[in-house]
């Protein structure tokens, strides 16, 4: 049986000498595993090309019920994002969402909300002029909401401490728990006014960026053990002043 599938690629990994496996997050069956045949042709290396990371594709599908890995066929892009590979700073972005995606998308369930959410924020990467360096962080505050875990701004008061493992704002530190002093507690409830229409009006330096992505990732790890070492963001830091 053949379903007809649009997805996300989120990685490809060396499956053996004749196939690799592409881990795809799909609009109707979540996330997904397929075997791609390896060669030297042409037609091969074209193929190859549709699976680069954040790659938008729609395919025919072949469900085995009982197998974890899918084979597919007329697999093609339903959006062209030559600005992200072109672009060595989107590019970079786009390594590390599909990183960090890897890591917390795992359930092989439709989530219409969550594939609309990281299928337009990727059209609106590509397609983004101002505000770039400020698209990743945007990305992961309001990716919380879609995983359960966006901080309940409504607890916030100015000169509150944020509590991480609670995702509140509370009055007065208390142990046991890993906080944010109020000055960066502050900036949490900043990232909620974040839109990524308006990203060219927050104004970060490189080191206040690179505190804020550490603190979210932070935050991530706290509420999903899965998260592990990731690579990409030593990368992103290196990009922006």
């Amino acid at each position: 049986m053949y379903d007809k599938l649009r997805g996300i690629v989120l990685n490809v990994i060396k499956y053996n000498e004749r196939h690799n496996i592409a881990h795809v997050y799909t609009d109707q069956r979540g996330l997904m595993a397929f075997l791609i045949p390896q060669g030297t042709t042409r037609g091969s290396r074209l193929r190859n090309a549709l699976f680069m990371p954040l790659s938008l594709i729609e395919m025919e599908a072949r469900i085995s019920p009982g197998r974890d890995l899918s084979t597919f066929r007329d697999v093609r892009r339903y959006e062209l994002l030559s600005s992200i590979y072109a672009n060595p700073v989107k590019n970079a972005i786009a390594l590390f969402v599909s990183e960090l995606l890897t890591h917390v998308i795992h359930e092989p369930e439709r989530n219409g909300a969550l594939y609309r959410y990281v299928e337009q924020s990727i059209v609106l990467l590509e397609n983004m002029q101002a505000g770039v360096a400020n698209f990743h962080i945007c990305f992961l505050y309001h990716l919380g909401a879609h995983l359960g875990i966006q901080p309940d701004v409504d607890t916030y008061r100015q000169g509150y401490w944020f509590d991480m493992d609670n995702g509140v704002f509370i009055p007065s530190p208390r142990s046991g728990v890993h906080l944010l002093q109020p000055d960066e507690a502050q900036v949490i409830n900043l990232l909620s006014h974040m839109t990524f229409a308006g990203l060219h009006h927050f104004k970060f330096n490189r080191a206040e960026r690179n505190r804020v992505l550490d603190t979210i990732i932070t935050y991530y790890r706290l509420h999903n053990s899965t998260i592990g070492s990731l690579r990409s963001p030593e990368i992103l830091k290196q990009l922006f002043v």
